[in-house]
């Protein structure tokens, strides 16, 4: 953010602003020397974006005390007080500092960030005293590759059921909960087996133990849930895409007033129903499902993805006929209010209540405890995939649906194509992935929590 701020602040670093006569020719062009620096920036935010992700709800969840009922609970509704926060940043970021920059400097408008990132990290460090530190137990990619060899290898054995001959012994002191080898992936279970040609036992890469097999277990059993979050991912990234185009095709106007709202604020409906909905949830709601469910959170961590795909369908349907309806006025003559827009954007917000708490809870506590920031990176993961697919969707439905001389779905112009057909076959998308969800989460075994 450093290096951003100072790419506003400082005019060499950036190219000079268009005149009017450049605009309606050419602009003065970067040079490479700016782009690198603007190039950094964005690296190293990145960088910095992506270890935070990844392992601050892994380090939070260390904080907790799993083996007492209000570790549990703390734990539990952890998740959502972390989502609501994000989200109320999230809204002061499209609001007060989207203002700043447009209306006061658009330098400030990255200094505020910036000066709020350096108050975090002090804040960080202040508090390490009283944090709890848990040893790392060793390269979490060497243990997954040793397992898969070390199967292979002995693909050939007697699996451990029909033989004595292996070493639960091997468990270490952290790991001393008593196992035993499930039917799940059984070609797994090869690796745990000692070998009369195994010379040296206490060889790491010859010796598998227990929880080793089972905690990789875990992470191939996850794989199927991270697959279909994917696609639910994509419906809410085409919110997000086409909302804006929306907007500016309609009445900007505040009721009752004369203030134009911003076509991108329009999200920070969806933004409001998760501030609203979490807190509500977590402080009045739960108590009412868990005595009726008599289940510690009142539903299971994939029933929550389950509803928020759900979600997903319902909201690319009523985006579908929102769509039609605004386009049919517009070539009238009639512009709708931008707050025709609300009904999906409080549906996506109810989606990503569900799906993406749930799945964060999830990713978090179905692996073991020294990969918590793997799975944590499997939700961010997922997103990203879901972007890529974003795009390759949008332009294979355009050039598919303009062959022939014919008018694509998705034009510059809205008021010209057929968004509505685009949200109902995403909407159809969403129905497939619901299905696939509800095949893997039925045959899901949960791990102990």
């Amino acid at each position: 953010m450093l290096v951003l701020t100072l790419t506003s602040l400082i005019p060499t670093l950036r190219p000079p602003p268009c005149t009017t006569d450049q605009i309606t020719g050419t602009c003065v062009r970067y040079s490479d020397q700016q782009l690198y620096v603007l190039l950094s920036g964005l690296f190293l935010l990145s960088v910095g974006t992506g270890g935070i992700r990844s392992c601050s709800i892994p380090f939070s969840l260390d904080q907790f005390d799993d083996s007492t009922e209000e570790g549990r609970e703390g734990s539990r509704s952890f998740f959502s007080w972390y989502y609501t926060t994000h989200t109320i940043v999230q809204l002061i970021s499209m609001t007060l500092v989207l203002y700043v920059q447009n209306n006061i400097s658009w330098a400030l408008g990255f200094a505020i960030p910036t000066a709020l990132n350096l108050f975090a990290l002090v804040l960080l460090f202040v508090g390490v005293r009283f944090y709890v530190f848990i040893r790392p137990e060793g390269s979490v990619i060497s243990g997954i590759f040793k397992v898969l060899v070390d199967a292979y290898k002995k693909r050939n054995a007697q699996p451990p059921c029909e033989i004595e001959h292996y070493l639960p012994l091997l468990e270490t002191s952290s790991q001393s909960n008593k196992l035993v080898l499930t039917d799940q992936y059984r070609f797994l279970n090869k690796a745990v087996i000692v070998m009369n040609n195994d010379e040296a036992r206490n060889e790491e890469w010859k010796i598998c133990t227990m929880r080793q097999i089972e905690d990789i277990k875990s992470i191939i059993s996850i794989i199927p849930i991270f697959a279909s979050s994917i696609i639910g991912f994509l419906a809410m990234n085409q919110q997000h895409t086409f909302t804006v185009s929306q907007a500016l095709k309609m009445d900007l106007r505040f009721p009752g007033s004369s203030y134009l709202i911003p076509p991108a604020s329009i999200t920070v409906i969806s933004l409001l129903t998760i501030g609203i909905w979490l807190p509500f949830y977590e402080t009045v709601l739960v108590r009412h499902i868990e005595y009726i469910t008599k289940q510690e959170g009142g539903i299971s961590l994939l029933q929550k993805v389950g509803i928020g795909n759900f979600f997903s369908i319902l909201t690319m349907i009523i985006s579908g006929i929102l769509e039609r309806e605004r386009r049919d006025l517009s070539r009238a003559g009639v512009s709708r209010s931008v707050f025709w827009l609300a009904p999906q954007q409080v549906l996506m917000g109810f989606y990503e209540v569900f799906t993406i708490v749930g799945l964060t809870e999830f990713f978090n506590k179905q692996v073991p405890g020294y990969m918590r920031s793997i799975g944590n990176s499997l939700l961010y993961l997922g997103m990203s995939f879901a972007s890529y697919l974003s795009s390759a969707t949008v332009s294979t439905v355009h050039s598919v649906t303009a062959r022939g001389g014919r008018q694509s779905w998705l034009t510059d112009d809205i008021d010209t194509g057929k968004l509505d057909y685009f949200y109902y076959f995403i909407a159809a998308l969403s129905t497939l992935n619901l299905i696939f969800f509800l095949c893997c989460a039925q045959r899901y075994r949960y791990r102990n929590m």
